[in-house]
């Protein structure tokens, strides 16, 4: 069985529920406190132990690629200035040389085709596929315990939450069967399933560990929802061949493909941060008194 080393990173997306601030600026490099949502993405990819990161982009993502570049000017500046710090910070974030491929989505035909786009820098081996969009707090990873499941099972692994069952309706859907290692077996799939027909309130959150075969079933994949070549088609044929386990993720995942859950990231990140949760917990605080009644019900 063929270890995890490679992760994918699907960047392609045009970010229309930011704009007018993802006009010229990519919706991954949106700041989450003081780091970029793609750095939050990477990070949990390389605690799992993910050591080559493949970023499928498209067109006015060059700043992505500079952002995982040495800044050789930035670098001078601050050691001449003293900032042993900072420049500590972004000597740790940096990834060693040979470890970052970008490969182009020229088209937006969907999640399906982003993940095939990948392929010939993934190769014949099983690898790890991280939606941007999804952050988890530092001390919360997700990957990491996906890829130990993985290490007990083989097959591919999705990473799902509980919601709301009413809420099934909006997510993908899995079905629950038996446990196998520290997950479980999945007995179906079904993206956005109609109210009432749910095989279970697990949604899958943003996580993979694939098999490359998924590659050749995605490369003549037929469009589906929205008229895009889904994953999730891709997933049910794979699934015919292999087996799929669940990882049950019991931390928190935001959604920062929506200003609503963007937010509510920054918050959170901002009331773990040691250095700053007091001052933010204090403004929070002011700002409900000051806003009345009304605001304090908007909160509960």
């Amino acid at each position: 069985m063929k270890r995890v080393r490679k992760a994918v990173f699907p960047v392609a997306g045009l970010g229309t529920r930011f704009l007018p601030a993802t006009k010229a600026i990519p919706k991954e490099m949106l700041t989450v406190v003081d780091r970029p949502v793609i750095q939050y993405v990477v990070d949990e990819a390389r605690e799992a132990g993910i050591e080559h990161f493949i970023f499928v982009t498209g067109r006015n993502k060059g700043v992505i690629e500079d952002h995982f570049d040495i800044q050789f000017e930035l670098n001078h500046t601050l050691a001449e200035r003293g900032k042993d710090e900072q420049l500590s910070k972004l000597g740790a974030l940096q990834p060693k040389a040979g470890q970052t491929s970008f490969t182009r989505q020229q088209e937006p035909l969907g999640l399906g085709h982003a993940v095939w786009c990948a392929r010939d820098l993934v190769g014949d081996e099983p690898f790890a596929l991280l939606l941007p969009d999804m952050i988890t707090l530092p001390d919360q990873g997700c990957m990491k315990d996906m890829v130990s499941l993985y290490n007990e099972t083989g097959g591919s692994i999705i990473a799902v939450e509980e919601c709301d069952p009413a809420e099934a309706h909006k997510y993908g859907i899995i079905g629950r069967g038996e446990d196998a290692g520290t997950g479980f077996e999945i007995t179906g799939m079904v993206e956005k399933p109609k109210p009432g027909t749910a095989p279970s309130n697990l949604y899958i959150n943003g996580r993979y560990i694939l098999q490359p075969e998924i590659f050749s079933i995605l490369e003549s994949q037929e469009k589906g929802a929205g008229n895009e070549i889904q994953l999730t088609d891709g997933m049910l044929k794979l699934q015919q061949e292999q087996s799929f386990y669940g990882y049950h993720y019991r931390g928190r995942t935001f959604d920062c493909g929506s200003p609503e859950g963007f937010i509510e990231a920054n918050v959170a990140f901002a009331l773990q941060r040691t250095d700053i949760n007091h001052g933010i917990a204090g403004v929070i605080r002011d700002l409900l008194d000051e806003l009345g009644p009304e605001a304090k019900r908007a909160v509960g």
